[in-house]
């Protein structure tokens, strides 16, 4: 193949494609540009085996898509990609200590597990600092709690 006046071979242009889809996988991780890395180079095998231009095209395409297909499900389940582990799903039901008072529509704030957190009542009435209360729900950065029964232990 001849470009620029240069004749280059058809598996130095698909190293080369394998190269660039590479580096933009590094800059993005977004676990799209790897397969076709892989096809890339899977093409650049083909073209010095001697294949046609269409088929490596066509092997460039198949490996690429078959990749993508049946292999980033399971890379992003297995790296977790997209997902920041968090624990605020263990933090309703647990047990905290206003340490800024509640009123009915405005926010204070509770301690639990040494965290600091904004809160809102439950029950819309005032909740005074020092008592305990049940984280019921969060809702966006705030938890929603209510005060323990008497019967409760408390933190």
């Amino acid at each position: 193949m001849e470009i620029m006046g240069y004749t280059v071979s058809a598996a130095l242009i698909w190293i080369l494609i394998a190269v660039i889809l590479a580096i933009v996988e590094a800059l993005t991780l977004g676990l799209t540009t790897i397969w076709f890395t892989i096809g890339g180079v899977a093409a650049s095998i083909a073209a010095i085996a001697g294949a046609p231009v269409l088929v490596q095209v066509i092997i460039f395409l198949v490996v690429s898509i078959l990749l993508l297909y049946f292999t980033r499900p399971l890379a992003e389940k297995r790296l977790k990609i997209g997902k920041e582990k968090t624990n605020v799903e263990t933090l309703p039901g647990e047990i905290g200590v206003v340490i800024k008072e509640i009123t009915p529509h405005n926010t204070g704030q509770v301690k639990v597990h040494g965290q600091i957190w904004t809160a809102i009542s439950d029950i819309g009435g005032t909740l005074e600092e020092g008592i305990s209360v049940r984280v019921i729900r969060v809702e966006g950065v705030k938890l929603v709690v209510m005060p323990l029964e008497e019967s409760e232990t408390e933190v």
